[in-house]
């Protein structure tokens, strides 16, 4: 699978991600929003930078599971709850520097919303991955159905 990330001349340079990413074919995961959310079903912290790293250890968990890395991103968008481009350059900031951070070298988008799904709930990370070629010693884990 080879993965091309480009930013055309006529674009603007982008701040640490790409316009355009191309994916020579291969298989691809499309996560679900992954959320601030423990394996208890609660929301985890009342703040961004709790819920920033709740989702990042989420979103890695995800991928892991999908036998994907942070590098295997081809498509973000980060919804935060705010309408201040301090918080959402702060979010960014967070995410870019965490483990997930190549995820965000990739297209990506950054949003802020009125609100999100679960009461309090501050920030939300979507990613879609182009999966590297299947080993048998790592195969797709996790409870699923075809």
């Amino acid at each position: 699978m080879e993965i091309t990330r480009i930013n055309p001349d006529e674009l603007h340079e982008p701040p640490g991600y790409h316009h355009v990413t191309i994916v020579e074919a291969g298989r691809t995961a499309y996560l679900a929003g992954q959320c601030p959310i423990g394996t208890d079903g609660e929301l985890v912290g009342a703040d961004l930078t709790a819920q920033v790293g709740q989702v990042v250890s989420n979103a890695l968990i995800a991928l892991a599971a999908a036998g994907a890395e942070p590098r295997h991103v081809v498509r973000s968008v980060v919804y935060v709850v705010s309408d201040d481009r301090a918080v959402l350059a702060e979010v960014w900031r967070q995410l870019t520097t965490s483990a997930l951070g190549p995820a965000f070298t990739t297209a990506s988008t950054l949003l802020g919303v009125a609100q999100l799904g679960f009461p309090g709930q501050l920030v939300e990370v979507d990613l879609t991955a182009a999966l590297p070629e299947p080993r048998s010693s790592h195969p797709i884990r996790g409870r699923g159905t075809s």
